[in-house]
C-alpha cells in the first residue's frame, strides 16, 4: 500500500477547506490523504480527527478527514484573506514538502493560495506554488502539466504575455520540456513509449514559412534532434486540428507553444475536472486547476471535482512510480 497523501491547506479564506471536506466526504477510505492545516478553518460540522503521523490516516480517513494540525496566527474570514496567516500557508506546503520527500507522504497536493496575501503577510519572494516547490526541492527547471481523461497538454510557455512568446521561446527551453514531459509519463504515468504530439506556434504551423519562420528555424530543428535521440514525436502540427477526438488517439501528450494554446482545449474539454500537474521535481505534485475563489468561499457552492481529480491522479502516479 502506497503512503496517504498530503494535502496542504492553501489559502484558508478561499475555497480549499471547504474542498477538501467535500473530497473527503467522496473519497473517505477508498483514498486516504490528510490536510495539513489550522483545524479552526474547516467548515463547521467536518467530521475530523487530529492525526500526530501521516501513518494513522489511513485508519482515520474511513471516519474522518484526517487533519495534521498547524496552528495558524489567526481564524479565517471566508472571501477576506489576511496576510497574518500568511507564513502558516507558506509552512503547510513546506511541512507537505517534507513528508513527501521523507517518505511519510506518497504525494502533495496543493490548494490554491494567494498569492498577494503571501507576499503582504510573509514576503512570499516566489511567483506561485510551482516556484516555491521547486525551490524546495533544489531543481531549475520544473515543467506545468494540465490532464484529464481526455487530454495532457504541457505549455512551453506560461504566464508572459502573448507579444513575448517567440523571444521566450527557445530551442533549449523547448528541448528541456520535451524531455522532462517524456520522462514524467514513463516514469510517473506508466507509459513505456511516450508519443507526444509538438503545437507550431504560427497559425498553420507557420505554412512552410508563409506565416512564420519560428517552426523552420527552431522548432523542427528541436523535433529532428529529439526524434534522432529515439523519440516518438509528431509535429509541429497545426494547433487548430490536434485536439479533436481522432487526432488525440494519437498522442499521449501535447506540447504547446503557450499558455492559452494549451489551457483552452483542456478547459473546454472538462473544465472542472482538469488536474495541474508539476513535471521534474522529485516527488509527485497535483493541484486543482482553479483559484482561491473569493467570491464564493463559506457559501457551500464550491465544486470539488478539480480537487477530487488532483487526488485520484496523485494516488495513481505515486502507485506508477511506487512499481518501478
Amino acid at each position: 500500500m502506497t503512503a496517504p497523501i498530503a494535502l496542504s491547506c492553501g489559502e484558508p479564506a478561499g475555497i480549499g477547506p471547504e474542498i477538501a471536506a467535500a473530497a473527503w466526504q467522496s473519497l473517505k477510505g477508498s483514498l486516504p490523504f490528510f490536510w495539513i492545516g489550522d483545524p479552526r478553518h474547516l467548515p463547521a460540522g467536518t467530521p475530523l480527527q487530529i492525526i500526530d503521523a501521516p501513518s494513522q490516516a489511513v485508519d482515520v480517513s474511513r471516519m474522518a478527514l484526517p487533519v495534521l494540525a498547524l496552528p495558524f496566527a489567526a481564524p479565517a474570514t471566508p472571501g477576506q484573506p489576511d496576510p497574518a496567516n500568511a507564513q502558516g500557508v507558506i509552512d503547510a506546503i513546506a511541512l507537505g514538502v517534507e513528508l513527501v520527500q521523507s517518505g511519510a507522504a506518497s504525494a502533495i497536493c496543493t490548494a490554491p493560495i494567494h498569492k498577494k496575501a503571501l507576499k503582504d503577510g510573509a514576503g512570499f519572494a516566489y511567483p506561485g506554488h510551482t516556484e516555491y516547490l521547486a525551490a524546495l526541492a533544489g531543481v531549475d527547471r520544473v515543467v506545468m502539466m494540465l490532464a484529464c481523461d481526455a487530454l495532457r497538454v504541457v505549455p512551453v510557455t506560461i504566464h508572459i504575455p502573448l507579444a513575448e512568446v517567440p523571444q521566450a521561446l527557445t530551442a533549449a527551453l523547448l528541448t528541456d520540456t520535451i524531455l522532462i514531459t517524456h520522462a514524467a509519463l514513463r516514469r510517473d504515468f506508466g507509459l513505456t513509449a511516450p508519443r507526444l504530439a509538438v503545437a507550431g506556434l504560427n497559425p498553420h504551423a507557420g505554412e512552410g514559412g508563409a506565416m512564420g519562420q519560428e517552426e523552420i528555424e527552431m522548432i523542427i530543428p528541436v523535433l529532428e534532434a529529439l526524434r534522432a535521440e529515439g523519440l516518438d514525436i509528431a509535429g509541429p502540427m497545426s494547433a487548430d486540428t490536434m485536439f479533436h477526438a481522432a487526432a488525440r488517439a494519437r498522442y499521449d501528450a501535447a506540447i504547446c507553444m503557450y499558455h492559452d494554446q494549451a489551457l483552452i482545449p483542456i478547459k473546454t474539454l472538462d473544465f472542472a475536472g482538469g488536474v495541474n500537474v508539476t513535471l521534474g521535481l522529485p516527488f509527485i505534485r497535483t493541484s486543482p486547476d482553479h483559484g482561491t475563489a473569493f467570491d464564493i468561499a463559506g457559501q457551500g457552492v464550491a465544486d470539488p471535482s478539480s480537487l477530487i481529480a488532483a487526488l485520484k491522479m496523485a494516488d495513481v502516479m505515486a502507485r506508477a512510480r511506487g512499481a518501478q
